[in-house]
């Protein structure tokens, strides 16, 4: 096959992929039915969306509060992350030991997000799956999922300072108009944050 004639079929290739709904672009998720069973996926790790979103809002009700968060061994990191001209993620409280455990369970996220109120006060508003890539590769050879949703990479060097790794948001708390599963969020904001 000639230059032009691979170029050619890479780019139909990339449209097709774009019309199918495949090619997310930027950091956005896959965002639809349920993916095949990975090796070492477990069934919770297979639920399609509706049912895995209501598994995470069921696991993670109780961090209203962030003390609660808190008291369960997570803790702020990153400051309030936002973005130029996507919106926010917000606060992500990480919880050190699970991220280190290289297991994604829907029932345990490694991270809980909040969005700062003006009022000084926190509002949960979803979760975040991480688990870092050669941890998750040592066991399994394809890109980890959960609830039928693909993890994006994030490669390093890195924003956070972190190894590359995998992560999924779930906005189970604050409908996103990108997506349920988008990395950013128009919706939130990290204006309210005093840096404590």
């Amino acid at each position: 096959m000639s230059n032009q004639s691979t170029f050619s079929f890479a780019r139909a290739l990339v449209w097709v992929l774009i019309a199918a709904g495949f090619w997310t672009g930027g950091l956005q998720a896959q965002a639809g039915p349920s993916q095949p069973a990975h090796h070492g996926e477990s069934s919770a790790q297979r639920l399609p969306s509706s049912d895995f979103v209501s598994a995470v809002r069921e696991a993670t009700a109780r961090f209203k509060d962030v003390a609660q968060a808190e008291e369960e061994g997570y803790e702020l990191m990153f400051g309030c992350v936002s973005g130029p001209d996507w919106g926010a993620m917000g606060l992500h409280y990480v919880n050190l030991s699970l991220v280190g455990d290289g297991v994604l369970d829907p029932a345990r996220p490694e991270i809980v997000i909040y969005e700062p109120l003006p009022n000084g006060r926190l509002r949960l508003t979803g979760a975040d799956f991480l688990v870092f890539a050669d941890q998750w590769h040592a066991n399994n050879a394809a890109t980890p999922q959960l609830g039928g949703q693909l993890l994006h990479l994030f490669e390093s060097p890195n924003r956070f300072g972190l190894p590359s790794f995998y992560t999924l948001h779930v906005w189970a708390w604050k409908e996103n108009p990108a997506g349920m599963f988008s990395n950013w969020h128009s919706k939130v904001a990290c204006d309210a944050f005093s840096g404590k």
